[in-house]
């Protein structure tokens, strides 16, 4: 009765939001000519009955623009399938070319809803008056996104400036993963976007590259990627890259802009490395150069023999595969061996072994994993920190002791 009640209580029919069904969604979505958002939801799903109220407004306001339907996934799931549907809410925006709609990744607002679905619409107008009838998603920052008045800056200072000159070996030349702005001096929408995309540059600093190319001067690569409007944000995958582009489909504050890139990341770079401290290198390379490390202090061979520690760092593996987009370091020893001025730096003498600390080198603190060293445990502990919570204690000591040398492991037994 209470999950029918929900059921009831998502959207009804006094709501703007149109019900998509097995039945209709074909009809209704597939072989119009309208633009549609559609939620693919379920009503027992907290974020799916949080995001209920901005999505209804958000339809008020689009109604007679664009169409906002709902999918209610516990009932139809044969709509969601074709789409991969894993996760609720899923969003996805209907444009011109039906057969491949794109993914929402804006704000949960009515705000960004609507921002989103204009610039969409607006993308759609242009392709049509152009004779091209796709949907360019990349326009949607393009409606109210960047400015550069020339190169770039969080302070602008992270965002590079290409030119027609540069691009090939700074950007096509490059292992790294790229978004790069198109942009007009005089467009007032890629006004509105710098300071966000100055922001998201200094946050993505070291994970991902941002650049801004003058695309009213430099003719040239502007004209090879087709650009039509400003803004008009690429991205260019990492590692070898082909000349193709990726058309960014997200939102345009810096969050927005942080967030799709690292979720792009995440897609194309390897699980980190769960990696023995065997020297400084390794603590210099896998943990003082990232944002955040995480160090792992396993028992003794005598205590915790080959099979008993590759469980541990078998969890640690599973973990540190789960959360790879947060690009951590990872690095694991022995306790109570070569490295006993790390333990006592980060807290962990004295409480027995295994034991775990996520470490700032560069703001000097540490937090201490004070609950089981288990895969929800340890889980649970990441996931705070990743957002912000969990508390935190100053590095004892001036400094960060040296790592010791010592022979790596050879997997074997006591």
């Amino acid at each position: 009765l209470a999950l029918a009640s929900s059921t009831l209580a998502l959207y009804d029919s006094s709501d703007d939001v149109i019900e998509l069904t097995t039945a209709n969604f074909n009809s209704k979505v597939l072989n119009s000519d309208e633009l549609w958002l559609v939620e693919f939801y379920a009503p027992w799903c907290g974020h799916c009955q949080s995001l209920a109220p901005a999505w209804k407004q958000a339809a008020r306001a689009l109604k007679g623009v664009v169409k906002v339907g709902a999918v209610n996934m516990d009932e139809h799931q044969s709509v969601g399938q074709p789409y991969g549907i894993r996760g609720f809410p899923t969003i996805k925006v209907f444009g011109s070319d039906k057969q491949s709609p794109s993914d929402y990744n804006g704000a949960r607002s009515a705000d960004s809803i609507v921002d989103t679905a204009l610039s969409h619409l607006q993308a759609m107008v242009r392709q049509r008056l152009s004779g091209k009838y796709s949907d360019t998603p990349c326009i949607l920052i393009g409606s109210g996104g960047s400015s550069r008045g020339g190169g770039g800056s969080g302070s602008g200072a992270d965002v590079i400036e290409l030119t027609d000159a540069n691009f090939e070996s700074t950007v096509m030349g490059s292992k790294d993963l790229w978004l790069v702005e198109f942009f007009a001096p005089w467009c007032g929408h890629c006004k509105q976007l710098k300071p966000h995309w100055d922001r998201a540059a200094s946050e993505l600093s070291g994970k991902v590259k941002l650049g801004a190319l003058d695309a009213t001067v430099h003719t040239s690569m502007a004209a090879r990627y087709g650009i039509q409007g400003y803004p008009t944000i690429k991205m260019f995958p990492a590692g070898r890259k082909t000349g193709e582009a990726v058309e960014y489909d997200g939102g345009r504050t810096s969050d927005d802009i942080v967030r799709w890139a690292l979720d792009k990341l995440a897609d194309s770079i390897a699980p980190p490395e769960i990696v023995e401290l065997t020297d400084q290198t390794v603590l210099q390379d896998h943990c003082l150069d990232k944002q955040l490390c995480v160090v792992s202090v396993l028992p003794q061979l005598l205590d915790c023999q080959s099979d008993c520690r590759n469980g541990y760092l078998k969890i640690l593996k599973e973990i540190g595969e789960k959360y790879k987009k947060l690009m951590w370091g990872w690095v694991w020893f022995q306790g109570g061996d070569m490295q006993t001025q790390l333990e006592e730096a980060f807290g962990i003498g004295g409480f027995g072994y295994p034991a775990m600390a996520v470490v700032n080198a560069k703001k000097m603190k540490f937090s201490l994993l004070k609950g089981p060293f288990t895969f929800d445990g340890i889980n649970e502990f990441v996931r705070s920190l990743s957002l912000g919570r969990g508390s935190t204690e100053p590095v004892r000591g001036a400094s960060i002791p040296e790592a010791k040398k010592r022979d790596p492991w050879d997997g074997k037994d006591a």
